[in-house]
Formats: structure tokens, sequence, C-alpha cells
């Protein structure tokens, strides 16, 4: 009905009629400057698709839902992957940016973290009582993903830099980057972490059918969110 057909040998990820998007920020933040951002955002990235968007600002992050036509007028389907969900988030820090918010889009592993949210289902089964068993704390091992630790001595390395600085004020951020540091290595696994960079935009792209989903807990202005997907 909608004019695209979906063939019967389609792979899974090009099987949606549509995607559910959600940009959200931190609790404090205008939420008609998250609305307009969103929709430069959408006006962006999202040009040749047909989409709708709502605000939701009566829960503790003001939010988007965009909800958007995987087909686009030109019949190109689409398919984001990790890099497209970067990048969008990257554009919406940029329009947030353009109306006074100090949004700055980094990745997990820059800021420490290495996660994975849980799925909606045993989301719902939770809300529901519904959940017999509790996800194993036991980890594959966070701390040491190679991404972080990538990540990690990378920031070993401009700390050191920086307190070989002339310049006190370089010096100066060397001892934050020092604790930064500290603190991401020495945060156990499950243990939420915090960053010292501005706050983080999130853009979500659920992995089932569209759909609203919870929204984080709530967040100071100050801290990071990162991607999920």
């Amino acid at each position: 009905m909608g004019g695209a057909r979906i063939p019967e040998d389609a792979e899974p990820g090009q099987r949606r009629e549509a995607f559910n998007i959600m940009l959200s920020m931190p609790r404090g933040t205008d939420p008609l400057i998250v609305q307009r951002a969103a929709r430069e955002f959408a006006q962006a990235e999202l040009a040749d698709h047909k989409y709708v968007m709502v605000l939701h600002d009566h829960q503790a992050n003001p939010h988007v839902h965009i909800s958007v036509r995987a087909v686009s007028r030109l019949g190109k389907r689409l398919n984001p992957r990790k890099n497209d969900l970067h990048r969008w988030r990257e554009t919406f820090a940029e329009k947030l940016r353009g109306y006074g918010v100090e949004a700055e889009a980094t990745r997990q592993s820059t800021r420490g973290q290495h996660r994975q949210p849980d799925p909606l289902w045993r989301l719902k089964a939770r809300e529901e009582g519904r959940l017999r068993r509790a996800p194993s704390t036991k980890q594959s091992g966070p701390q040491n993903h190679p991404a972080k630790k990538a990540a990690v001595d990378a920031w070993v390395q401009i700390g050191l830099a920086l307190a070989q600085s002339g310049e006190a004020a370089d010096r100066q951020l060397a001892g934050h980057v020092a604790r930064f540091v500290k603190e991401i290595t020495a945060t156990q696994p499950g243990t939420p972490q915090r960053s010292p960079v501005r706050s983080e935009p999130m853009v979500q792209l659920p992995q089932q059918k569209p759909g609203l989903q919870p929204n984080l807990p709530p967040q100071t202005p100050q801290r990071d969110i990162g991607p999920n997907r």
C-alpha cells in the first residue's frame, strides 16, 4: 500500500517499513530547543524520507521520537549502520550548539564506557514482573575491551603531553585528564560512569519494530549519554 514492495528474499535488515529514532538530551535542557534541533536534524539527515515526529517533555529527559519511512522518495532503503548512527549524533549535537547548548557527540570508548542496552523484551518483561531470570552480571570484560583500552592509552598520552606544556592551563588540564583516567580504569563493570566533557546528545535506534522506548534515568546537564542502537 505504501508503494514500496519488500521482496520475499530481502535480507533481515531490509524488511522494515519504518524506523523509530529517539533524540534525547539530559534533564534541564530546554525542550523546545531539543525539538528545534531535532527538526533541523531530520531536515539534514532524512531529507528524502517521509517522517513524523513528536516531542516528549513530561519525562525526566526531553526527547523527540521520529518515525521515518524506510524507503525514500527516490526508492533508496534506509539501513543505518554504526557509523551512520554516530554521524546522526554529531549532526544532532551540531544543531544543538546552534542554539547555545554545549553538546558534543563522543563515542562510548572515548568516555571510557562499554555497555549494551537491555533489549525491549527484557525491559517490558521487567516492568510487568514477567522476567524470570535477571541478566548475568558476568560480562565479557568491558574493562578490557580493546576499544576502551585504546581510548585509555590515548587519554594517557594526551595527559602526558599536556603535563609537559609550558602553559599553566595545559598542566591543570593534565590533572583533570589524570583523574578521569583513574576514574574510568577503577570503575567496576556495570557501574555508571561519567565524563568531564560536555553534555552528550543521544540518538537511539531500536532494534525491534518501531515503538516507544522507556527513557534513560535522569541525568544532569553535565553528564554524558551514550548512543543505544
